[in-house]
C-alpha cells in the first residue's frame, strides 16, 4: 500500500470532500479517507496514484479557504509500556493515524513524526517509561521485527546513531531534510521507469524524496528533497550519486557531475569555519574540493547557498556526512535559540515564520516561489493580532540596498513579510541615520526585521565579526509609560536584563497629538524582537485592566484599537 498523509486541513473537511476531490482528479484510492482534526489519511493502489496525488493536490487544491499539503505517510512508530494513551498528548508530536490496541495489551501503533521517536522514548508516563521504535517496512525487510521491536529503523544494516534501546541513549540530530541539486538531463533517470527507481530508493533507504521537477522551468538543474535520518539521506544520496554516474556512461555525459548540497545562508558561516578551517578540514579528510556560492547569489525567497563536491562518489559521500553534520549542529543551535524565544514569547510559530527550514516541500517556507502561508496582511502564527507600528532606524547609507533597484526589494520584502514597509525623508542633509516605518501583525513584524537585520550584514554594513544592532522605537500610551518603567525601573531593568536589549523610556517627553510617547530599544535582532513582544505584552495588560466591567445586561465595549 502507498498511503498518504494530508496536511493543512480544515475542521470543516469531511470524507467527502475527500472523496469529491480524488473522483474529480482521478485519482484512484484504496480505501478510506480517515479525517482528523487538522489532517487525514488515505491509501493509494500503487505508487503512481500516489505520486499523481502529490503532483496534482499538493500546494495546488483548496479545500475549505486552506490549501492542501500531500506527501508520504512518515514510518509507523511502534509506543509501548504504558497503560492509557491520551491522543492529544501524542498529537504534539506529529500527526496521530491512530492509537489501535494491538496483539498485547501495552502495544500501540502511531504515525507520527521521526522526531517523535527522540521526545517519547524514555519519557515517563503515570509511572511507565515509554518505549518507541520503527516497525521496519515489511516491503523492505522480510525478516521483519524481531521480538520486543528492533532498535533503529534501517532494515539492510546498523542501526542508526541514537536509536533507541537499552541503556544511555546518545543524543539524536535533527531530521532536517538534505537539500540536492542534479542536471535535468538525469532526473528521467532517478525517477525510472513509472517511477520504479525512485520508489525502490524510498524503500531502500527508508526515505521521502521530493523531486521538484516543476520548478524553475527550463533550469539546468531541479533540487531534489530527501526527509529521513542523517544515514537515510546519505544513503540515499549516494545511491541518486551512482545512478547518475551510470546514466553518464550510458549517454556519453563527459563532463564532471559533482554532488551539489543546498544549505540555508544561517548555517553556511559556521560550516566554513573561521578561516576557513572546517571546510578545509573536511575536504582533507575526504580528499574533495568543495565550493561555496557567493552571497551575491541569494535572494529574498531563495536564501540557499549551493556547496559544490567535487570527487570520487566514496569522496562526495563522505564530504556530505561532513556537511550535513555541520548544517544539522547550526540547526540545532539555532533552534534551541528560538525555541528560547517562544517560550518568552507566547504563541509564536517558528515554522510559520519561515526563517529556518523547516522540511517540506524544499527547506521552509522563505524556499518556495512566492510568500510563505500566512503572509497575506493577516497574522497565521500568531492568532488574530492587532496591527503595530515599529520604527527601525538602519545607516542612511544602507536606504538604496533596502529599497532595492526600482524599489523591488522592498516591495519583495513587504509581500514576503505581510508588511507595509516605507523608508522616511531624511531629517536634514546630514542624517547618518533613516527611519524604516513598519505597520503589521507581530509576525509580520518578526519576518520584516529579521530580513532587514540580515540585509545589513550581507551588504557589509556591519563588519564581519560585528553584530548587526539597530534601534527601534515604538510609541506607548503615556499613561502605560510608568508600567512599562516599573517602581523604581524594576520593570524595565528586568526587560533588560531578560532580553539583553537596551531599553530606555525618555523621561520629560512630551506626548503627541494620539497621547503618546515612545519607548527606544536597542540591540540585536533577537533581543530587539523579545524586547518588544514583552513591551506590547504589557500594554495588552494595561489595556485590558482599563477596560470598564460590563454592567448586567449591558453589551461589553469593543476593546480599544490603536
Amino acid at each position: 500500500m502507498n498511503k498518504l498523509y494530508i496536511g493543512n486541513v480544515s475542521a470543516e473537511a469531511s470524507e467527502e470532500d475527500f472523496e469529491t476531490i480524488f473522483e474529480q482528479w482521478k485519482i484512484p484510492h484504496s480505501g478510506p479517507f480517515l479525517v482528523k482534526t487538522g489532517y487525514a489519511f488515505v491509501d493509494c493502489p500503487d505508487e503512481k496514484a500516489a505520486m499523481k496525488a502529490i503532483d496534482v493536490l499538493s500546494g495546488k487544491v483548496e479545500l475549505h479557504g486552506k490549501v492542501l499539503e500531500v506527501e508520504h505517510s512518515v514510518p509507523k512508530l511502534i509506543v509501548a509500556s504504558f497503560s492509557q494513551v491520551l491522543d492529544g498528548m501524542l498529537a504534539q508530536y506529529g500527526a496521530v493515524e491512530s492509537c489501535e490496541q494491538g496483539k498485547y495489551t501495552h502495544l500501540l501503533y502511531l504515525f507520527m513524526l521521526p522526531r517523535a521517536m527522540e521526545k517519547l522514548n524514555g519519557s515517563m508516563m503515570e509511572n511507565y517509561a515509554l518505549k518507541v521504535s520503527y516497525i521496519p517496512d515489511e516491503t523492505a525487510a522480510p525478516e521483519g521485527p524481531s521480538a520486543g521491536g528492533r532498535r533503529g529503523f534501517n532494515a539492510r544494516g546498523t542501526p542508526r546513531s541514537g536509536s533507541p534501546g537499552l541503556g544511555a541513549r546518545p543524543k539524536l540530530q535533527s531530521d532536517i531534510p538534505l537539500r540536492i541539486l542534479v542536471p535535468t538531463q538525469f532526473v528521467g533517470a532517478i525517477i525510472g521507469k513509472e517511477g520504479a527507481t525512485i520508489r525502490n530508493i524510498t524503500k531502500q533507504t527508508h526515505s521521502k524524496i521530493d523531486i521538484h521537477r516543476k520548478e524553475n522551468a527550463g533550469a539546468a538543474e531541479k533540487p531534489i528533497t530527501i526527509h529521513s535520518t542523517p544515514e537515510g539521506c546519505s544513503n540515499a544520496c549516494t545511491t541518486i550519486m551512482e545512478i547518475m554516474q551510470k546514466e553518464a556512461l550510458d549517454t556519453k555525459f563527459t563532463e564532471e557531475i559533482p554532488l551539489k548540497i543546498l544549505a540555508h545562508n544561517n548555517f553556511v558561516g559556521r560550516l566554513i569555519g573561521k578561516e576557513g578551517r572546517n571546510l578545509k578540514k573536511i575536504e582533507q579528510d575526504t580528499g574533495t574540493k568543495i565550493t561555496i556560492s557567493p552571497l551575491q547569489d541569494l535572494t529574498l525567497y531563495n536564501p540557499e547557498r549551493t556547496i559544490t563536491v567535487k570527487g570520487s562518489i566514496e569522496a562526495c559521500a563522505r564530504a556530505e556526512e561532513e556537511v550535513m553534520k555541520k548544517v544539522r549542529e547550526s540547526y540545532d543551535s539555532d533552534m534551541a535559540a528560538m525555541n528560547l524565544q517562544s517560550n518568552l514569547i507566547p504563541g509564536l510559530n517558528l515554522n510559520a515564520l519561515g526563517l529556518f527550514p523547516s522540511g517540506a516541500p524544499g527547506m521552509g517556507p522563505s524556499m518556495s516561489s512566492g510568500p510563505p502561508p500566512g503572509a497575506h496582511g493577516g497574522c497565521s502564527s500568531f492568532g488574530v493580532s492587532e496591527s503595530e507600528t515599529v520604527h527601525l532606524f538602519i545607516p542612511a547609507l544602507a536606504v538604496g540596498a533596502i529599497i532595492g533597484k526600482q524599489g523591488q526589494h522592498i516591495k519583495q520584502l513587504s509581500h514576503f513579510a505581510g508588511a507595509s514597509i516605507k523608508i522616511a525623508p531624511a531629517e536634514g542633509m546630514d542624517a547618518k541615520q533613516r527611519m524604516v516605518i513598519i505597520i503589521g501583525p507581530p509576525e509580520a513584524q518578526f519576518k520584516a526585521q529579521c530580513r532587514i537585520f540580515g540585509k545589513l550584514k550581507e551588504e557589509n554594513f556591519f563588519g564581519p565579526k560585528e553584530e548587526v544592532k539597530l534601534e527601534a522605537h515604538i510609541k506607548v500610551p503615556s499613561f502605560a509609560a510608568g508600567r512599562v518603567i516599573g517602581k523604581g525601573g524594576k520593570t524595565v531593568n528586568e526587560l533588560q536584563n531578560l532580553t539583553c536589549a537596551e531599553v530606555v523610556v525618555p523621561r520629560d517627553q512630551t506626548p503627541d497629538e494620539n497621547d503618546q510617547v515612545i519607548v527606544k530599544i536597542s540591540g540585536h535582532f533577537f533581543a530587539c524582537q523579545l524586547a518588544q513582544r514583552k513591551i506590547q505584552e504589557i500594554l495588552a495588560q494595561v489595556r485590558r485592566q482599563q477596560q470598564p466591567k460590563p454592567t448586567s445586561g449591558a453589551q461589553p465595549p469593543q476593546p480599544r484599537r490603536k
